[in-house]
């Protein structure tokens, strides 16, 4: 078990991560990237965007398309796929959760959310400290 002091660094440090994986999104009103995390280890990435083989735009008319998936979705989805387990593991993403993720991060057995900005619903925040996930909201200047 970490100090909470040598846990708060290491918690910025993967956001810092994540908050630069997002640069890898095709999407123009918002980047969010995520990492999951393992017993010190990324078991998977993701950003938002589009699915696998579709065009790589994000908004129409300054609209996000509904089917653009979230950061965390992909993040999930690729951990899934690869046959690694996500169970105990730690999530940061560089906005919070919106209900959507946050019901496929309870079901993915991830146990804590360690995020760096809010989103514009706090349903998903809400939502996973229900389910008694831990939540944590880290702030680069703390």
């Amino acid at each position: 078990m970490e100090t909470p002091k040598k846990q708060l660094l290491l918690d910025k440090r993967y956001l810092r991560m994540a908050s630069i994986w997002a640069e890898n999104s095709y999407c123009k009103r918002r980047q969010v990237g995520a990492l999951i995390v393992k017993d010190k280890m990324i078991i998977s990435d993701g950003f938002n965007g589009t699915p696998s083989g579709f065009e790589n735009i994000c908004e129409e008319n300054g609209t996000t398309k509904p089917y653009v998936l979230h950061a965390e979705a992909n993040a999930i989805t690729k951990v899934a796929k690869s046959g690694n387990s996500s169970e105990g593991a730690t999530l940061y993403v560089t906005a919070s959760p919106c209900i959507e993720c946050s019901k496929l991060i309870i079901q993915s057995g991830i146990k804590r959310v360690v995020y760096n900005e809010e989103y514009r619903t706090s349903e998903g925040i809400d939502l996973l400290k229900r389910a008694k996930v831990e939540v944590v909201c880290v702030s680069f200047n703390d």
